[in-house]
């Protein structure tokens, strides 16, 4: 497993370095088969630390915790009974997509956009329905079952999910709903 390991305006030692690489192996060893690579972000926000924590799987999918703490250590520990919760509970079914799937999962790529609102402006009509656009980034979309697509979404907590379904080769989203349910957007086509 690759590890990329950086601290935001703080200096990471080797021995908390050594400590993160323990720990994933052995987190991630009891529940995933054959993790690509790993990345830890630590950062501090006012007087805690904050640690962030992406593991890439070989099936495609990845898995992505949080922690926050007064200690880094307790940060990254946080962060990382955080992603063993996570894989604990979608082991089963980590392995069986493993077992079935021969490749890993195919992802296409696409522009991801970040808008700006103009800040005060809530109540009054804009000039221009143009919105402003601050970021643009690549991401991928990821071609996966929708049950994959629900595992996705859970493992790296994320409101939403976008991807290609492998059953009908057309985009899809699936997302988390106010009342706690999954819901699953799949436009028909019409011909």
């Amino acid at each position: 497993m690759r590890y990329k390991i950086t601290g935001k305006h703080i200096d990471i030692g080797e021995a908390l370095q050594t400590h993160v690489k323990t720990e994933l192996v052995e987190i991630v060893g009891k529940y995933a088969e054959r993790p690509t690579d790993a990345q830890v972000i630590f950062s501090k926000s006012g007087h805690q630390f904050v640690t962030e924590v992406i593991v890439h799987l070989s099936t495609g999918l990845s898995s992505q915790a949080k922690g926050q703490e007064n200690d880094i250590y307790a940060s990254f520990d946080s962060a990382g009974a955080k992603m063993e919760k996570q894989l604990r509970r979608y082991k089963r079914r980590l392995k069986n997509h493993h077992n079935e799937r021969a490749e890993p999962v195919e992802l296409s790529h696409a522009s991801s956009y970040i808008l700006a609102a103009e800040s005060g402006v809530d109540d009054q009509e804009p000039d221009s329905l143009q919105p402003i656009i601050i970021a643009e980034i690549e991401t991928k979309i990821p071609s996966l079952s929708v049950g994959e697509a629900v595992m996705q979404m859970e493992l790296s907590s994320s409101p939403v999910v976008v991807f290609k379904n492998e059953g009908n080769s057309g985009v899809n989203v699936v997302y988390r709903r106010d009342d706690g349910n999954i819901g699953w957007i799949d436009p028909t086509r019409t011909g």
